[in-house]
């Protein structure tokens, strides 16, 4: 590396980098008394810079710094010993000391920290980037560089308009210290003079570009004899050399106690201020401020979040209107008032074998559930899963609007295709290098030949995997918990993948596909398989000798709503009580561990590391997209679901911004474009919906039986009720008895319902072309 960035042949020499600051690995740790180094930090005039005196970010404190106050702290590494065995694991001891020594070859900066709790002692290696080595990375990593102001062009068109009518928007907020909005171009060293801000060398790069810098270091750093495989400060950890790996949060959360004035605070007091607290909830989000501390990928996401949210309204109010439509109108149900009114007048056959203690029963003992189906299945809840059906897709096309916006307003519009750099695996074990197409730049290069057989084979095992879920139910639980994410990262890696965007495209497709059989099997069973093969009296169907499962007395789209009641308001409930409370207890535990001295003043180190780690943003994505698959592939079945989906997601915002802002660590700030393969899985899940929303008023719902009855027989459905149901054979059972099904006597399907089958098909047919149609 050192030959990489020049440092032999350019006159750029080791003490250039302050290779004198160094601590080596071999020195006497340092134990650092916190109310001793701040006395004597204030008398050291001479190696202690005045912080007034450069330019830093608001609120920024001191323990954000190296002990001399001037170089600021780009990335800590963290490590633990046992006081009473030191020299525990020299394997260990080993791998850090020549990881160390590749960051040092590099040209990084370090300062070597200790704290000592009752049983072990915490070590923390502060890190930083010097001008030079930041220079060389931001052109290798495409960053971009600022070349002129110009006004913020991401002003929200709502308030617009409410500026324009003179009307006050309660959901604007004022945001203190928003960055400012650039035209920029890719870095070059050689044309630095052109860039805002390149005199000044301390501040010229953000906190969110230095640790996106340090992290490509450690992530390419070799800590072992073989170079290609023994990589990566993520290996470390996964071995348990380091205990962690993070970039410092800019400061505390809360006010500072003598709180002056909003421009006084620093970034992350600012998001947690007009952001994270509940309060806020009805307020837009700082996009950009979120941008600038936690990098493109995580703002996308809360911007897609937000987005997501917003247009929940719509689907929730017109939701709520057919749910309304449906209470209204519950008496004038016709079949509900015949069934309510029969008495005794139709006993229906047995739900299961009349061997095992099946008893008969009368039509008019399920008149609750009759008239509580009417709630979901009734004219209006057809209109409404079209309307939906449009809606979905409709929310996707303007959300591929709003994040094309956003990616030119963040300048990530080609980073897939020219910025972004292979991935440290993928490079360390590429056999070659090739030039790339786009940029002209050798880069590691896995051949096709070599590749597609992995892909195979992984396409292979996931196929094998999801008949296996199908096949055996009780697997899904035990995959699920032991076996199926681990499984599907190791065959990601060993696909090779050129870059993070790609690789985390195909981990995250390979674990929704099972999440999706997992969450959705069910609700499918009973939507569109429970209750349909179970043939009538005397030639009922069979599976292993058991009688196929009939609904219950409601009828299956009462069990769909049912479900799908408890997963939209109980599933949810819980979710973000987890959310508040798992974290909370995981800091607790992790607190517990470290065993710090609580009665020292604890430092920007110490408070970071004692904050849990943060897991990155699939389980957010995840959760929201299978919401979304809830309230469209089956919303026809329950029209609240998207007014509880709103309420949850005002929630789960405020939620993940606290989390993010107050109880984790401060992840990397990864540069993204867009959702990814998240958007490609919500764009299926749109067009699913629209068939099964199909399917599930054709064969489903009674609203077609009702209708051709109507259109043949009588338009105010009088006699429905009986129409709709058949004579057991004689013969069949020992009572004579009813059951639902359009056929006769004999037990064939009589012409009323191949007239009605013909129409369930028509209208998939139409009804999924109307709205393909409008798609294209």
């Amino acid at each position: 590396m050192a030959e990489k960035l020049g440092l032999n042949g350019t006159g750029i020499s080791m003490e250039a980098y302050g290779a004198t600051h160094y601590v080596q690995p071999e020195d006497k740790v340092r134990i650092i008394d916190h109310d001793q180094m701040s006395s004597d930090d204030d008398d050291d005039d001479d190696d202690v810079i005045d912080m007034s005196e450069r330019s830093k970010s608001p609120g920024e404190h001191k323990d954000c710094y190296f002990t001399d106050g001037r170089r600021k702290i780009d990335f800590v590494l963290v490590y633990e010993e046992e006081i009473d065995k030191p020299m525990k694991n020299i394997k260990f001891i080993q791998w850090r000391n020549k990881f160390l020594s590749s960051l040092r070859k590099v040209g990084l900066e370090m300062e070597e920290e200790s704290i000592q709790s009752e049983k072990k002692m915490i070590n923390f290696i502060k890190l930083y980037a010097p001008w030079e080595l930041c220079c060389f990375y931001a052109e290798d990593l495409c960053m971009r560089a600022p070349l002129q102001a110009h006004p913020n062009p991401s002003d929200n068109w709502s308030d617009k308009i409410l500026s324009a009518l003179k009307i006050p928007n309660v959901m604007k907020s004022d945001i203190p210290n928003q960055p400012l909005d650039f035209y920029t171009c890719q870095f070059k060293k050689s044309k630095l003079d052109r860039f805002l801000g390149s005199d000044n060398h301390e501040t010229y790069f953000t906190n969110v570009q230095r640790s996106r810098i340090l992290w490509e270091i450690l992530a390419t750093s070799a800590y072992g004899k073989r170079k290609r495989a023994e990589i990566g400060v993520e290996r470390l950890i996964e071995e348990g050399v380091y205990t962690a790996a993070f970039p410092l949060h800019d400061g505390p959360y809360q006010k500072p106690k003598h709180y002056v004035h909003p421009d006084t605070l620093n970034a992350r007091q600012v998001l947690y201020d007009y952001w994270a607290r509940w309060g806020t909830w009805y307020k837009y989000q700082p996009l950009d401020s979120i941008r600038e501390y936690f990098g493109e990928k995580i703002g996308i996401y809360f911007a897609w979040l937000g987005f997501y949210t917003a247009w929940l309204l719509p689907a929730a109010m017109v939701g709520v209107m057919v749910f309304l439509f449906g209470l209204f109108t519950m008496n004038d149900n016709t079949p509900a008032n015949e069934i309510c009114e029969s008495g005794e007048k139709y006993r229906m056959c047995p739900l299961c074998d009349e061997e095992i203690g099946c008893e008969y029963w009368y039509l008019s003992d399920v008149c609750v559930f009759v008239r509580v189906a009417y709630l979901f299945d009734h004219p209006g809840t057809v209109f409404y899963a079209v309307f939906v059906s449009f809606w979905a897709v409709t929310f996707l096309e303007y959300w591929k609007r709003k994040n094309a916006s956003l990616a030119h307003h963040w300048d990530v519009l080609d980073f897939e295709e020219e910025e972004e750099r292979p991935r440290p695996e993928y490079a360390a074990k590429a056999p070659t290098y090739e030039k790339n197409a786009i940029t002209g730049v050798k880069e590691p290069y896995f051949p096709p030949r070599d590749r597609i057989p992995r892909i195979l084979s992984g396409m292979a095992v996931i196929v094998i995997m999801i008949f296996l879920v199908i096949i055996f139910i009780i697997a899904v639980i035990m995959y699920r918990v032991l076996v199926y994410e681990k499984l599907a990262l190791k065959l990601t890696q060993w696909e090779m993948h050129r870059t993070q965007t790609e690789f985390e495209d195909q981990l995250t497709f390979k674990v929704f596909i099972f999440q999706f059989v997992n969450f959705y099997s069910s609700i499918f069973y009973i939507a569109f398989f429970k209750g349909r093969f179970v043939g009538y009296p005397g030639h009922y169907g069979t599976f292993f000798g058991l009688r196929n499962e009939e609904c219950n007395n409601g009828g299956c789209l009462i069990e769909l709503a049912q479900q799908l009641a408890v997963i939209m308001i109980g599933k949810q409930v819980i979710n973000n009580a987890q959310e508040i409370i798992v974290p909370k207890m995981r800091s607790w535990w992790h607190r517990f561990k470290v065993s710090l001295d609580r009665s020292l003043v604890k430092s920007r180190l110490e408070e970071d590391y004692e904050l849990i780690e943060n897991e990155g943003l699939f389980q957010e994505y995840l959760e929201m997209v299978l919401q979304f698959g809830f309230i469209t592939i089956f919303v026809a079945a329950f029209p609240l679901a998207p007014l509880f989906a709103l309420l949850n997601n005002w929630v789960e915002i405020r939620l993940d911004a606290h989390k993010f802002v107050c109880e984790t660590r401060r992840p990397v700030a990864d540069r993204a474009q867009d959702i990814g393969v998240w958007f490609t899985i919500l764009d299926s899940m749109a067009q699913l919906a629209v068939i099964s929303n199909g399917f599930l008023i054709a064969f489903t719902s009674e609203f077609l039986p009702r209708l051709l009855f109507q259109y043949q027989y009588d338009w105010d459905l009088s006699g429905y009720t009986n129409f709709s149901l058949a004579n057991a054979p004689n013969g069949t059972l020992h009572k004579t008895c009813r059951y639902k099904d359009f056929r006769d006597d004999d037990g064939e399907f009589s012409l009323f319902y191949w007239h009605l089958l013909a129409i369930r098909l028509s209208f998939v047919i139409v009804f999924e072309h109307i709205v393909f149609e409008y798609v294209n």
